[in-house]
């Protein structure tokens, strides 16, 4: 739809000539000096908060997901450790000791990965739930502005609608009911484009920080777990294996001879008794003559 130029129409009102911005506002032009008209800045704002809501939630989810999974190997770990000190109780000197230890380095381990879930949770899952709210306040002023500039359509057709009929008082009321409308829209446009602007740069900086500390917590666990596991690899490495099997050997061989002198000692017994018997059978009861 083309409107004729001021002069022609007589009222004052800024007119569409060309570009399909609207009534009243003044034209914005991209790089290439195309006029961008507002619906186009609209789509980019309502675009930049549809992005935002759909990732920044895929975002929240899964790395809600991934604190909670670490937060169960944590606890699998910790039953490990209980396992690792039950069977060291089992064991010989040398491996209860190591085992013992290792069951210490792991538990440590554990919790390094305790302060990890909850700066994880606080530093990273919270932030990215607080969006929700964010979006929402955003998406509401984009329907503000929507609602504005439906008013601003509807004088303009009922303008155009007058100026084919035939120019009048009426057509007069109408424009300036349509530089009012044209007003309000650039105005709360103008608005909008603060408001979606201060939102996009505090994005950019929120999802910078996030994923900063997001890999800060990781990176500060790994190297503490490294640490630890280091330690416990030097451990496990030093088990005297040669030393446990000594002492299991003379603990077997302890056992072995405690039976077999058990086993000689009831020999004995039996024995003598058949000779003494023997004894008394051939003598009488008597002393026998040499």
């Amino acid at each position: 739809m083309v409107l004729s130029t001021q002069e022609e129409s007589g009222g004052g009102v800024p007119c569409i000539a060309g570009c399909p911005d609207l009534v009243g506002a003044p034209a914005r032009h991209g790089p290439s000096g195309a006029c961008l008209p507002r619906d186009s800045q609209v789509r980019v704002m309502v675009d930049t908060v549809t992005n935002a809501e759909k990732y920044f939630g895929q975002f929240c989810s899964l790395l809600a997901a991934y604190t909670r999974k670490t937060a169960r190997l944590r606890d699998k770990a910790d039953q490990l450790v209980k396992q690792l000190i039950g069977f060291a109780n089992t064991e010989n000197p040398e491996m209860r000791a190591a085992m013992r230890n290792f069951a210490e380095d792991l538990a440590k381990v554990q919790d390094y990965r305790q302060a990890e879930v909850e700066r994880l949770e606080t530093k990273v899952v919270n932030p990215l739930k607080l969006y929700g709210a964010q979006i929402k306040q955003t998406r509401a002023e984009i329907k503000k502005f929507k609602h504005v500039r439906k008013n601003e359509i509807k004088q303009l057709e009922k303008l155009e609608k007058l100026r084919q009929k035939s120019p009048s008082d009426r057509q007069m009321i109408v424009e300036t009911s349509v530089q009012r409308a044209s007003l309000d829209a650039s105005r709360t446009t103008h608005e909008l484009e603060e408001t979606v602007d201060a939102f996009q740069k505090q994005k950019l900086k929120d999802i910078q920080k996030i994923f900063l500390d997001f890999v800060t917590i990781e990176m500060v666990f790994h190297a503490k777990a490294v640490e630890v596991y280091s330690s416990a690899f030097q451990a496990l490495e030093n088990y005297d294996l040669d030393r446990d099997l000594e002492d299991f050997r003379a603990k077997m061989r302890g056992v072995y001879e405690h039976s077999d002198a058990r086993l000689l000692k009831d020999t004995s017994a039996s024995q003598a008794v058949p000779w003494a018997f023997a004894g008394q059978v051939s003598t009488g009861g008597r002393p026998l003559s040499l």
